[in-house]
């Protein structure tokens, strides 16, 4: 590979992890622990120090370390250790998507029940009063019923696919 193709490669990896970044802060996280995800998903070597993620980022290790911490908390990164190192590192942690779509359905289940405990508290109400809950009510029920099923679903392609 040409030097003008590794820098185009390389700003396409950069693009791609500052795209990352950004899809994290529209769903409300920080966008520095999208940037972090996004990072870990392209590396190589797949772990990363918090040097070696301050220096790709150009981010402090103060904000790495916080955002990192973040990621672990939310099932997405593993911090590991390797054997004669007294460094940590992060990764994507295996699993991490069906992790987080467990996160979902439980979210799910949550609105799902505080709109069926609206819906008790207008017992016997005209239907335009109920409508409303009883549309949330339903398309959450609908979700937490399927969401598991893909996740299953998701299990038997990946045994499947995998040698």
């Amino acid at each position: 590979m040409s030097r003008v193709d590794k820098e185009a490669q390389q700003f396409e990896l950069r693009r791609f992890v500052e795209e990352v970044g950004l899809l994290f802060e529209l769903s409300g996280m920080p966008r520095m622990a999208g940037r972090i995800l996004g990072w870990l998903l392209i590396a190589d070597p797949p772990h990363q120090s918090l040097s070696q993620l301050a220096e790709a980022l150009q981010a402090s290790k103060g904000s790495i370390s916080t955002m990192s911490r973040l990621l672990i908390q939310a099932g997405i990164v593993d911090r590991i250790s390797l054997p004669g190192d007294r460094r940590d590192y992060f990764c994507i942690k295996l699993g991490a998507w069906t992790e987080l779509i467990q996160q979902k359905t439980a979210q799910i289940k949550a609105v799902r029940e505080i709109a069926e405990r609206g819906l008790g508290l207008l017992e016997g109400e005209p239907d335009e009063r109920r409508q409303r809950l009883e549309e949330m009510r339903n398309f959450h029920a609908f979700f937490e019923g399927e969401l598991p099923r893909l996740v299953q679903r998701w299990e038997r392609e990946r045994e499947v696919k995998q040698p």
